[in-house]
C-alpha cells in the first residue's frame, strides 16, 4: 500500500481524535493537516464530532475570528485543538516568538497570538510539528511562549496529551513533565528518534510501531476528505490529492 507522508500523519492524527470526550475540535489558521485528520475523524464517527477550521469559510463557524474561539473555548465547548512550535522543550513550553536570548532575538516569528490560553482551557491539545530535528526539539526554549505544566494550585483544566513528529508519536504526563514514546513511525528507529530529539524521554519496555493508513481511510481521503479540505486550502489539496478548485 503506498501513501504520502501527509496522507500518514493525517490518519495518525485522526485515531488521536476519535475519542468519546472529543467533542469539539477546532483547528487553527494554516493546518491543513490536522483539518483534514478532523474531517477524517468526523466522517468515520457519522458526525458526531463537530469541526472548527478558523480559516477560510468552508468550515469556519466562527464571524469574528479570534475572539469567538476563544470565547468558546474558555466556556468550555471546545474539547481539542492543535499547536506547534519553533521550538518545543521537554517540559512541553512551547516557543512561537523567536530564536536567541529575548528581547535581542535571532530570528522573531508570528508571536504567540493566544497559545498560552488555549494551552490552560482545551482539555486535549496536541502538538503537532512535522520537522523532528534538534533545532526544534531543545532541552530548553529559548522564550515560553505557552507553557507546558503549571505550579500546583494553579487552575489549569487543559494541556498538551501527546506529540505528533515525522518520525514518532508521544504521549505528555503533566503531573511528572515529561514525554513517553508511544509509537515509531514505519521505516524509522528509536536510534533516529533519540539522536534527534534534544530532551530525554520515556521509552515503553517494548517500541510499537505506528499504524499505517488503512485502504477505507485513503479512500475517504482522497474523494470525500480531499475535496472537503481543498475548500479551505486549495493548494494542499492540489498537491496532496490532486484535487484542483474550480476557479
Amino acid at each position: 500500500m503506498t501513501y504520502a507522508a501527509e496522507e500518514f500523519l493525517i490518519t495518525t492524527v485522526a485515531r488521536l481524535l476519535d475519542d468519546p470526550l472529543v467533542r469539539h475540535v477546532a483547528v487553527g489558521a494554516a493546518s491543513p493537516i490536522p483539518g483534514a485528520a478532523a474531517l477524517l475523524t468526523q466522517a468515520q464517527t457519522e458526525g458526531r464530532l463537530r469541526v472548527s477550521i478558523i480559516h477560510g469559510s468552508a468550515n469556519n463557524p466562527f464571524t469574528d475570528g479570534g475572539r469567538e474561539l476563544f470565547d468558546a473555548a474558555g466556556q468550555g465547548r471546545v474539547d481539542a485543538f492543535f499547536l506547534g512550535g519553533v521550538q518545543i522543550d521537554g517540559q512541553a513550553n512551547i516557543n512561537l516568538v523567536g530564536t536567541g536570548e529575548y528581547p535581542a532575538t535571532e530570528r522573531r516569528f508570528p508571536g504567540s497570538f493566544g497559545s498560552a490560553y488555549m494551552y490552560f482551557v482545551v482539555p486535549k491539545v496536541i502538538l503537532f510539528r512535522p520537522e523532528h530535528t534538534r533545532r526544534v526539539f531543545v532541552e530548553t526554549v529559548d522564550f515560553i511562549s505557552a507553557p507546558g505544566v503549571s505550579e500546583p494550585g494553579v487552575y489549569r483544566p487543559g494541556g498538551p496529551k501527546a506529540l505528533l513528529t515525522e518520525l514518532c508519536l508521544m504521549s505528555f504526563n503533566s503531573e511528572v513533565g515529561r514525554f513517553r514514546l508511544e509509537s515509531i513511525h514505519p521505516g524509522h528507529s528509536l536510534e533516529q528518534v533519540l539522536d534527534n530529539t534534544g530532551f530525554n524521554i520515556d521509552l515503553p519496555d517494548t517500541v510499537r510501531t505506528t499504524a499505517e493508513p488503512t485502504e477505507i481511510e485513503l479512500e475517504l481521503l482522497r474523494t470525500r476528505i480531499g475535496a472537503e479540505i481543498a475548500k479551505t486550502y486549495p493548494a494542499f489539496g492540489e498537491r496532496v490529492f490532486g484535487i484542483t478548485q474550480a476557479a
